[in-house]
């Protein structure tokens, strides 16, 4: 494969800015916080991560932005041993932290389509039907993971329930990913196969000086931001801020962030040179509720890894599986009564050089191929003072965030 990348101001014909969502549509692929990320349309080479990164060092590049390497988009699933699924857009289009827009093309791919204004159509609000699975199993599942604390069986384990969000007409994606940037646009919001969300929470970045060849440079700086524990938002700010104030109070609470810390430090460590973090949690606010986060920065050795080895070897977090990680997954897989698949996985972009961002994959929905219904996620912590209806508040808490999008007349 042969890549071109240019500045946006280069082209000749190109509009003077562009908004990623308008790339992505709703058949695109889209990753990007505030208005920094990437949006993407076609596929030039698809694969799992194996055979993602092999693809991306063999890309012929002809660049006027040195710093900017080719790039793919992809997921990785709850499963540990899942190698993902990722795509080398036929067109990947960037906007940098500095605010300069990167189109870069590969092969005969034609950037005037992807960055062409998309169709607007008049679209008809359907009526919904949200369909809960069996609570009772969900309320089950809690007791027996608390259970299992209790016992010092586990440390923490995550228990999540799904629902399913039904249309009589096709939900426009592409109109879900705008409600998203206006209500979530500090969250990490990604659009992949029918995957849509809005994750606030920052698993791994990794970001070094480096040339299109793939290249280390001398720094390769890695950021992580931990989230765990979680309370509800109302809208008053003398009450959140109460709420907050009993979150950092709250023992239970601590004890599932901690243990979240601990391991996504313990997993880092070995690959840094030195590895910094937040002394206390601090509040994490998005529209509808509020978390604890620490953050992680610090800087890898050299020669330092790649963002996509160090999510996998990540994911899934505390925060989405539990602790011990293995004993965690057995009793999720044996009690949820529900396959996650992409959910509670990762969500992210790495190229040739190794950079790249990736977050937890929550706050999502699993759209069908006929966009009709979708399928939502939500879970949370369970230690030893878990109850088990007030976890279910929580979820239905979190399920707010997708549903207020996708429902939206």
């Amino acid at each position: 494969m042969r890549a071109v990348t240019r500045l946006l101001g280069e082209l000749d014909g190109a509009p003077d800015t562009v908004d990623l969502n308008d790339i992505a549509r709703s058949d695109g692929f889209l990753f990007v916080q505030n208005r920094v990320g990437v949006a993407g349309r076609g596929v030039a080479a698809r694969g799992d991560r194996t055979d993602i990164e092999a693809a991306l060092h063999r890309i012929d590049h002809d660049t006027t932005v040195p710093e900017v390497a080719p790039l793919a988009i992809g997921v990785l699933g709850f499963e540990p041993d899942d190698t993902g699924d990722m795509v080398v857009p036929a067109v990947s289009v960037r906007r940098l932290p500095d605010d300069r827009v990167v189109v870069t093309t590969i092969d005969d791919a034609e950037w005037r389509d992807a960055l062409a204004a998309p169709t607007t159509s008049a679209i008809t609000a359907g009526a919904f039907n949200v369909i809960p699975e069996p609570v009772d199993r969900y309320l089950a599942a809690v007791a027996t993971a608390r259970d299992a604390v209790r016992a010092d069986d586990l440390t923490k384990a995550v228990i999540a329930r799904p629902i399913r969000v039904e249309s009589d007409a096709p939900i426009d994606v592409h109109s879900v990913l705008r409600r998203l940037r206006s209500a979530f646009g500090s969250s990490y919001r990604y659009s992949y196969d029918g995957l849509v969300g809005a994750s606030p929470e920052l698993l791994i970045e990794v970001d070094r000086s480096g040339g299109s060849d793939g290249s280390a440079g001398p720094i390769a700086v890695v950021r992580s931001h931990p989230l765990a524990g979680t309370a509800p938002r109302t809208g008053d700010p003398d009450r959140d801020a109460t709420i907050a104030a009993e979150l950092i109070e709250s023992t239970k609470n601590q004890i599932e962030h901690r243990v979240v810390i601990d391991v996504v430090h313990d997993t880092l460590l070995p690959y840094a040179s030195y590895l910094d973090w937040e002394p206390d949690p601090s509040i994490v606010t998005v529209a509808n509720v509020q978390h604890l986060g620490t953050r992680m920065e610090g800087v890898l050795s050299d020669p330092a890894p790649s963002v996509l080895s160090l999510a996998r070897a990540l994911a899934p977090t505390p925060a989405l599986g539990g602790h011990p990680r293995k004993a965690a997954i057995e009793l999720i897989t044996a009690n949820e009564g529900f396959t996650r698949g992409r959910y509670g996985g990762a969500v992210g972009w790495v190229d040739a050089a190794g950079n790249g961002t990736w977050a937890v994959t929550i706050r999502c929905a699993e759209f069908s191929p006929d966009r009709r219904s979708a399928r939502l996620v939500a879970g949370g912590g369970i230690v030893a003072d878990s109850e088990p209806h007030a976890e279910l508040a929580e979820t239905q808490a979190k399920f707010q965030a997708m549903l207020g999008v996708i429902i939206r007349p």
